[in-house]
C-alpha cells in the first residue's frame, strides 16, 4: 500500500513507509502455543525486567510513537466512543459535547512501534472524564501492552520496557501543554507522592496506510501498575482509585463502594473505614489531642497537609475540595497508613476562581479533610509552614523560570507542528507562547500570595 506524505517534515513520511499498515502476523503452530515474535527481547517486551525508566521516562528528550489500527478496529473504536459520550458524536475528528458516562472506553487492539521496535496487538483506549468531549481528535490515552494476551499467546505478559500500562494526556484545556509534566515534578520535588512524566509525539494510522500527527501528549506512568513499587518500594498495599460523593469522605453520601480498588481487588475496604471512623470521632471537638492521635494514626495527616501547600499554592481546582476525584489512596505497608497520591493535573498551574484559596476558609465541612483539618491550630501551622517553605523552595521564581524556558524550547517543534482538528490551541505556536509566558507571570504571582499569608 502507498503511503501518502503528512505536512509535517519528511522524516515522519520515511517513519510512514516504514510502519504504516498494520502488519498481519500469520502464526506458525509453534507461535500459538506461546512462542515469541521474532523480534520480542527481554529487555524491551518481557515482564522478567523491572520497568526502564531511564528508555521510557527519559526527561529533556521529546519521544515518539506510532499507532497502526485496522480501519475495522479504529471505526469500532470511535463508535465505543460515541456511546460513551451517550451517542452525541465525539472522537476524533467526531467533535464531541456529549453527556460523560459511568462507562469506560473499551480497549481495541494496535500494533504499536518506538524506536523501530514493533509491539503486538497492544491494547489501546480513550481514557478520562471531560477532555473526551473535547472538539477535535486529540483526546487523552490509555495503553496495556498485555490486553490481548488470551486471543494472541504470543504475547503473554508483553510489556514496553517493563512497563504492562501507560496513560497519556492530551493537554486539554492547556495552552503551554506542560501544566501536566510541570504539575508532576513540583509536587514530586516537594516530596509529595506523584507520577513520573514525559513527552510524545503521537502518530497514528486509522487503517488507512498514512500517518496522522495527533500531536504532542505527555506520558504518565500508571499509579497501581508501575508507580507504586517504585515511590513506595512496595505494591502489596491496598490501592483505591475513589470517585464519587464517597470520595468527599463526608457524612452526606459516604459510600465504601466509590473506593475502586486497584489492587488487592478481593479483600475488604477496612483502612478506609478506619480512616473515615477517625476522622469523624467525637474526640475532634471534645479531646483533640486523642482525635489527631487516631486519625494519623490510619491516615499520612502530615504528608496530606504538604500537599495542600502545594496544591492550594500552585492553583490546581479540578482535586478534592471541589471536584470528587482526581487522586488515589495508598495503604503504604512501611508506614502503615493510607497515604494521598495525586492525578490529573492538566489544569494546574493556572488562576481559576475555583481554586481553593490559600487560607482554605471557604471549604465547607462537606469536604472534612481540608474543614477539620485547617481549623485546627497545630495542623493549620504545619500547613502554613509548608506553604512558605514551598514558595520560597521548590516553587520559587529562579527556580521555575528556567525550568519553563528549558522545556518551551524542548517542545516548542513539536508544538508548533499541530495542526487543525489535532490541537488544543487557539492561536497557533503563538498561543503556546503566550501561554507559556503565562505560567511565569502566574508563579510570581502565587509566590507573593503564598509569603503574605505564611509570612
Amino acid at each position: 500500500m502507498t503511503n501518502n506524505k503528512i505536512n509535517i517534515g519528511i522524516a515522519i513520511a520515511i517513519l510512514a513507509l516504514t510502519f504504516s499498515c498494520r502488519k498481519v502476523i500469520t502464526l506458525s503452530e509453534e507461535q500459538e502455543n506461546g512462542q515469541r515474535p521474532a523480534d520480542w527481547t527481554t529487555e524491551t517486551h518481557s515482564n522478567n525486567v523491572e520497568p526502564n525508566y531511564g528508555v521510557v521516562f527519559e526527561e529533556n528528550k521529546v519521544h515518539k510513537i506510532h499507532i497502526v489500527f485496522t480501519s475495522e478496529e479504529w471505526a469500532a473504536m470511535q463508535a465505543d466512543l460515541s456511546d460513551v459520550l451517550g451517542g452525541s458524536g465525539g472522537g476524533p475528528g467526531g467533535g464531541g459535547g456529549g453527556t460523560f458516562s459511568d462507562q469506560t472506553p473499551l480497549y481495541f487492539a494496535a500494533d504499536f512501534y518506538y524506536d523501530d521496535k514493533q509491539w503486538y496487538n497492544v491494547g489501546v483506549r480513550y481514557k478520562g472524564n471531560s477532555s473526551l468531549t473535547a472538539t477535535n481528535g486529540k483526546l487523552p490515552l490509555r495503553f496495556k501492552f498485555d490486553k490481548s494476551e488470551d486471543e494472541y499467546p504470543e504475547i503473554n505478559n508483553q510489556r514496553f520496557f517493563g512497563f504492562k500500562e501507560l496513560a497519556m494526556s492530551s493537554a486539554f484545556k492547556d495552552e503551554s501543554l506542560m501544566r501536566e509534566k510541570s504539575a508532576c515534578d513540583i509536587f514530586r520535588s516537594f516530596g509529595v507522592p506523584a507520577t513520573r512524566t514525559a513527552f510524545y509525539e503521537i502518530y497514528i494510522d486509522k487503517g488507512t496506510g498514512s500517518y496522522q500527527y495527533f500531536g504532542l501528549y505527555t506520558m504518565n506512568e500508571v499509579v497501581f501498575d508501575s508507580f507504586l513499587k517504585d515511590y513506595f518500594g512496595s505494591e502489596t498495599g491496598n490501592c483505591y482509585k475513589p470517585d464519587g460523593d464517597g470520595a468527599k469522605f463526608s457524612t452526606s453520601g459516604f459510600d465504601l463502594n466509590d473506593f475502586e480498588k486497584k489492587t488487592n481487588e478481593t479483600s475488604g475496604r477496612d483502612d478506609i473505614t478506619a480512616m473515615y471512623t477517625a476522622l469523624h470521632a467525637n474526640t475532634r471537638t471534645s479531646n483533640p489531642t486523642l482525635w489527631k492521635a487516631g486519625l494519623e494514626a490510619t491516615f499520612d495527616v502530615d504528608g496530606f497537609l504538604k500537599y495542600l501547600a502545594v496544591n492550594n499554592t500552585i492553583q490546581n481546582w479540578d482535586t478534592y475540595g471541589v471536584m470528587t476525584h482526581n487522586y488515589y489512596l495508598y495503604n503504604d505497608p512501611v508506614m502503615g497508613k493510607l497515604r494521598w497520591i495525586v492525578w490529573d493535573n492538566n489544569e494546574a498551574l493556572s488562576d481559576n476562581r475555583r481554586a481553593i484559596p490559600l487560607a482554605m476558609n471557604t471549604t465547607s465541612t462537606d469536604w472534612p479533610l481540608i474543614n477539620f483539618l485547617i481549623n485546627d491550630a497545630g495542623y493549620e501551622t504545619t500547613y502554613k509552614a509548608y506553604v512558605k517553605s514551598f514558595a520560597n523552595s521548590t516553587f520559587a521564581a529562579s527556580r521555575m523560570s528556567p525550568i519553563y524556558s528549558a522545556q518551551q524550547s524542548l517542545i516548542s517543534t513539536s508544538v508548533g507542528n499541530e495542526v487543525n482538528g489535532y490541537t488544543h490551541l487557539t492561536g497557533g505556536i503563538g498561543s503556546f507562547n503566550t501561554a507559556v509566558s503565562g505560567l511565569n507571570t502566574h508563579n510570581s504571582s502565587r509566590v507573593s500570595a503564598a509569603n503574605i499569608y505564611a509570612p
